[in-house]
């Protein structure tokens, strides 16, 4: 196998990651909005943690896809 293809492949899985955050975030969106539906008197506490939960999913996706950048640009 040539390098180079061997670069696309590895930056390609790393961008699996992406779509591993997205499933992350509806999940968590999804059970938030199922919770506060059925206690609107204890969502407003949660919702810090919505926000954690939302910016760690997130920057799980943003790591995958700096890795699968740096494959292609930098390496």
């Amino acid at each position: 196998m040539e390098p180079e293809a061997a670069k696309f492949i590895g930056a390609g899985i790393a961008c699996v990651a992406l779509a591993g955050a997205a499933i992350g975030i509806g999940t968590i969106f999804g059970n938030f909005l199922s919770g506060a539906l059925r206690n609107p008197s204890a969502a407003q506490e949660q919702f810090p943690n919505l926000l954690l939960g939302f910016a760690l999913a997130e920057a799980t996706g943003l790591f995958g896809l700096v890795v699968a950048l740096i494959l292609l640009f930098v390496l």
